[in-house]
């Protein structure tokens, strides 16, 4: 299918840190492959990023700060300090060159100072669409990323958990107030990665009146693919591989995965680990890689594994399932988030029963004596994360605004 050339301008809060930046990166490079022209616009940039930074470095860091303090009197405690971000703290963007030039306005991650709802609010009011790539929850709760069990979205948040004194017009209530009135436009529209997401945001009281669209990450699966070289590892091992930014986030689930290692042959299977730390008392033998920051890299480990495991207690569409997939390999996770879509049961991999560490070994167990859950999980990727496909997908929504 054939569209009229765009010029579309992205938005994201980082270019290469985090996997919604990684996303919208890749969905750039997608974009341009089908002939747009496609502006990337960050508020912290990677050095080898043709991203364009939005900004003075010290104002933004200052914006990022006051965030944080506005904060501090609300929140919990400490552990929940980056799991609610208020959005009261950004600049407006709606009057940079780019954006006024630009056919389509494109946001991904965009907290931490970047923009606040009201600058948001003031995109809307532009005379062009503006899409919206939602990588968690935040865009219509009352300021978290991910609400858990809570269902107070649906309704006018409120009594929020992550809150220091939770009651019915406390900060997320006025912050859910804030985003039904600035996101209330119809120039508004929704892209969720997952059904997952997408349901929980027709769901929501924000958001549940616009249009929204599932539409999956791009990845090139020319450069993730299933040839592996240099890591030197024994042939005649089987290997499972997890990936974190840190090893002990406890999001992650690391702790589950361990609890699940008894289970697993030592004397045939070892454990891979990207994410920084290394990991002490294993029942395996592990090899750790450290932060591996190298793409080509990262698509070694991948391809050499037997299998990608992510315990995670949630998730939206992983990018790492989506790699590891791509390189070749089975992948096992929790019935959480968007992982069920992702990986087919027992066919491309397993889906867990959630944060029973008894059945991700099981899951791990089958894709090691599985002969074809790796093969299955390279055609899978090919037909549904290729960056032809991805960027077709949202060109078509793009042409119904």
């Amino acid at each position: 299918m054939s569209f009229k050339k765009l010029h579309i301008v992205l938005l994201s809060y980082h270019d290469s840190n985090g996997g919604a930046g990684i996303a919208a990166g890749r969905l750039k490079v997608a974009l341009e492959k089908e002939g747009h022209r496609v502006d990337f616009i960050v508020r912290e940039k990677g050095n080898t990023s043709n991203a364009l930074k939005f900004g003075n470095g010290l104002i933004s860091w200052l914006k990022f700060i006051a965030e944080r303090l506005f904060f501090l009197r609300f929140e919990k405690d400490k552990s929940i300090r980056f799991l609610f971000n208020p959005g009261v703290f950004g600049s407006d963007i709606s009057k940079h060159p780019l954006i006024q030039q630009a056919d389509i306005v494109h946001l991904h991650w965009v907290n931490f100072g970047f923009l606040s709802v009201s600058d948001i609010a003031q995109l809307t009011k532009l005379n062009k669409p503006v899409f919206w790539t939602l990588h968690d929850m935040w865009a219509f709760t009352g300021g978290c990323h991910n609400s858990g069990a809570c269902e107070h979205f649906q309704q006018s948040c409120g009594d929020c958990k992550f809150l220091i004194n939770p009651n019915p017009n406390d900060l997320s209530h006025k912050m859910w107030e804030a985003k039904k009135t600035g996101f209330a436009s119809k120039n508004l529209h929704i892209i969720t990665c997952s059904d997952w997401l997408g349901n929980r945001a027709k769901q929501s009281s924000i958001l549940g009146g616009h249009s929204i669209k599932t539409i999956p990450n791009a990845i090139d699966t020319e450069f993730f693919s299933p040839n592996a070289t240099g890591l030197g590892l024994d042939p005649n091992k089987k290997y499972v591989l997890f990936v974190a930014m840190r090893v002990n986030a406890p999001a992650k689930g690391f702790h589950l995965l361990k609890e699940a290692l008894p289970y697993l042959d030592s004397s045939t299977t070892e454990l891979l680990i990207v994410g920084g730390e290394m990991v002490e008392e294993l029942p395996l033998k592990a090899h750790n890689f450290g932060q591996v920051s190298d793409p080509a890299r990262m698509r070694d480990i991948y391809a050499a594994a037997d299998v990608f495991v992510t315990p995670s207690l949630e998730e939206n569409l992983p990018n790492t399932i989506m790699e590891a997939m791509a390189c070749g390999t089975a992948c096992v996770g929790f019935e959480v988030g968007g992982i069920p879509e992702m990986i087919e049961h027992e066919v491309t991999g397993y889906v867990a029963q959630a944060f029973d560490p008894k059945e991700l070994a099981k899951g791990i167990n089958w894709c090691l004596e599985s002969t074809s859950s790796g093969l299955k999980s390279r055609e899978r990727a090919l037909q549904l994360y290729n960056q032809t496909t991805v960027a077709q997908q949202h060109l078509a929504y793009y042409a119904q605004a």
